[in-house]
């Protein structure tokens, strides 16, 4: 795609058309496609910035909706909502990945490094969101991805039905479930994912959800409920 292209494409699946478009490209161009330009061409500034107001925006999250929560366990929810691999999952689940700007020198490596890419774009779309729509309009965007009920973390999940299904497959079957994606539709903003789970050469669950990790679940509870009926009988 050309760059102007690839901007607009990752406005819709944003939900946000910016009003300074290069805000919007330096936060999608990995430092490896303008080596030798300035430090500002690249996500790497709005990175900082966007990871100092995604922590804090999840803290007052935490804080004003967990007050069961100690000091402990706030920290720890925390690192949960912003580490890398759920960072990277959800700028997944949004389809950014194809909208990143690459150097050759990355293309070369068959993409090794498009999950850490991945964690770091996002954080810059955060800062680069502040900067060209103010707090609300990042907040709205922190809300309806990190935060979205369906992309939770499984620490604020007392039981996670995909550990149960790994725990129970491998206990009875000695095997370990796979997941596999079926497919991906609806708009840009607002996709729906269909996973199928399958044990061994069986499948034995599918589901539908808003993101990947929702899917997935889904497609773990119905693989969960058939293999113990199995075993009940």
């Amino acid at each position: 795609m050309a760059i102007e292209e690839t901007l607009e494409r990752a406005e819709e699946l944003i939900g946000y058309a910016f009003d300074d478009p290069t805000l919007l490209k330096k936060a999608l161009t990995h430092p490896s496609a303008v080596e030798g330009h300035a430090l500002e061409d690249s996500y790497e500034r709005l990175e900082f910035l966007g990871d100092a107001l995604l922590g804090a925006i999840v803290s007052a999250y935490l804080y004003q909706h967990h007050p069961e929560m100690d000091e402990g366990e706030l920290t720890r929810a925390k690192t949960s909502l912003v580490s890398g691999e759920h960072l990277s999952d959800v700028a997944d689940d949004l389809g950014l990945g194809p909208c990143i700007f690459l150097g050759e020198s990355e293309h070369g490596t068959n993409n090794r490094g498009l999950r850490s890419a991945l964690e770091n774009v996002y954080e810059a779309l955060c800062g680069a969101l502040y900067l060209d729509g103010g707090r609300l309009v990042f907040e709205r965007f922190v809300r309806r991805t990190v935060l979205a009920e369906p992309m939770l973390p499984d620490v604020f999940v007392e039981t996670s039905p995909k550990s149960l299904l790994q725990e129970f497959a491998q206990q009875q079957l000695h095997l370990s479930p796979v997941y596999e994606l079926v497919s991906r539709v609806g708009p840009p903003h607002s996709p729906t994912f269909t996973f199928e789970v399958r044990v061994g050469e069986r499948t034995l669950g599918t589901g539908v959800g808003a993101s990947k990790k929702e899917a997935e679940k889904a497609a773990a509870k119905m693989a969960l409920d058939a293999l113990q009926a199995e075993f009940e009988d």
